[in-house]
């Protein structure tokens, strides 16, 4: 079982940590405020009680009566005197207790030994001011742990959403990268003035393109010095086949030197598509009408459907060249009947065979992969890969799927789908021709 990944961003985790920071600091100063607070109240009322009581005590000491002055409450030897404050008296010595109950409300005594050996004692409680301070105090500690926590919230926002957006720059730019536009940088799509560990990654990243880029291009430069310097051998080698006397073994050299120049130009333009200097030359040309043409040139049998004609600004000859590798794909790997749709700017080229394997599905057309052992394992693989190369020079799209099994003993099979631009790729350096009919 899958376990369940929750996905939040990094500005909210950035304001729930500060808001939870900024709650544990609120509750643990309002703690310590309150704590100081109140022992600080309660020392004051001690104080004053103990004052009231050495008061009453010279009052009565003055008076010399048998019983302290009303005025006051004092007692003497009060039964209901606390134990601590009885143990204190024997030692002859005044002291002051405090009670506290569930209202917030204490009860604070104060008592002081007598020269007879009696106790004197008040005790009073302080209702009116210290309830009433500390509720006071708690209001005013809770609205503030409040707004610290609200304003730690806005301001995790704030710095989580600045992070949040150079990061989200920094990952569409990486995206870009990875789709094959190695002219973006990263570091210049994060931008701002601030330096963070943000600006560290986009160096790293620009880094590992820059060196992917060099090993791509002296790969590219191998490959291309490699395929012209086979040309000439090859040909060579074609010519002297030519030369051989008529027979069956003749026919199997020449049949391989010819497959074997044909890997050799298909190569070389594999390597020239790869180095993104090819410029298409564009014509405006009636899609379906040309298409139609092209497709009867290279095999009769196929049917041609246009749906919509539509007029497009594109390269006849690279269009040329896509049509002949998918026609050619689904011929070596596909089954009769292979139907072709022009419908406005989209072509169609669809077999009945067993379809395109999954990882081409998956990854898209790859050198020298002839798909998976269902199909004959004819070519080399390089066919797809020069149509998508000069799809991109036309600034059009090659997408690739299999059509599912339909009714009346439809197979499925597969289908290759080219999207036109609708305005010319003037990105790849080409240039607009006027408009002009395409003689046969």
């Amino acid at each position: 079982m899958r376990r369940l990944a929750l996905r939040t961003g990094v500005r909210w985790k950035i304001s729930i940590a500060i808001a939870a920071v900024g709650a544990l600091i609120a509750l643990a100063l309002s703690l310590v405020v309150h704590n100081a607070a109140r022992v600080s109240m309660l020392e004051n009322a001690r104080e004053v009680q103990l004052e009231r009581l050495l008061f009453a005590q010279r009052l009565y000491e003055a008076t010399n009566t048998k019983k302290p002055s009303p005025k006051f409450g004092a007692k003497i030897n009060d039964p209901s005197l606390p134990a601590s404050l009885r143990s204190r008296m024997q030692d002859d010595r005044r002291a002051t207790h405090v009670d506290e109950y569930d209202d917030g409300v204490p009860d604070v005594w104060a008592a002081v030994p007598l020269a007879n050996g009696d106790v004197l004692s008040l005790h009073t409680r302080f209702a009116d001011r210290s309830a009433t301070v500390m509720g006071d105090l708690d209001r005013a500690l809770i609205i503030g742990s409040v707004s610290v926590v609200f304003g730690g919230c806005a301001l995790g926002v704030l710095i989580g959403g600045q992070l949040s957006r150079r990061l989200r720059k920094a990952a569409a730019a990486a995206g870009k990268v990875a789709q094959g536009n190695t002219e973006v940088r990263v570091r210049e799509a994060v931008g701002g003035v601030v330096r963070d560990e943000t600006d560290e990654l986009a160096r790293a990243v620009d880094a590992l393109t820059d060196a992917l880029n060099e090993r791509i291009e002296a790969e590219r430069r191998v490959t291309a010095d490699i395929a012209h310097e086979l040309r000439t051998p090859v040909t060579g080698l074609l010519t002297a086949a030519e030369l051989l006397p008529p027979g069956r073994p003749t026919e199997l050299v020449r049949d391989r030197a010819q497959a074997m120049r044909t890997l050799v130009e298909d190569v070389l333009e594999v390597a020239t598509l790869d180095g993104a200097s090819e410029r298409a030359e564009l014509q405006e040309l009636q899609l379906g009408e040309f298409v139609s043409r092209r497709v009867r040139l290279l095999d009769p049998e196929i049917t041609v459907r246009v749906v919509h004609e539509s007029w497009v600004s594109t390269d006849p000859r690279r269009l040329e060249r896509i049509l002949g590798n998918l026609l050619g794909n689904a011929a070596k790997h596909g089954a009769a009947p292979v139907e072709v749709t022009v419908e406005g700017r989209v072509v169609r080229v669809r077999d009945h065979g067993p379809g395109f394997p999954e990882a081409l599905l998956r990854e898209g057309p790859s050198r020298f992969r002839t798909g998976s052992s269902d199909r004959s394992g004819r070519g080399h693989g390089l066919g797809l890969t020069i149509a998508a190369g000069q799809a991109r020079v036309l600034g059009a799209r090659l997408t690739f799927r299999n059509a599912g099994p339909a009714g009346g003993g439809d197979t499925g099979g597969a289908v290759a789908v080219l999207w036109l631009p609708e305005h010319a790729p003037t990105n790849t350096g080409s240039f607009p021709v006027l408009r002009q009919a395409e003689s046969g």
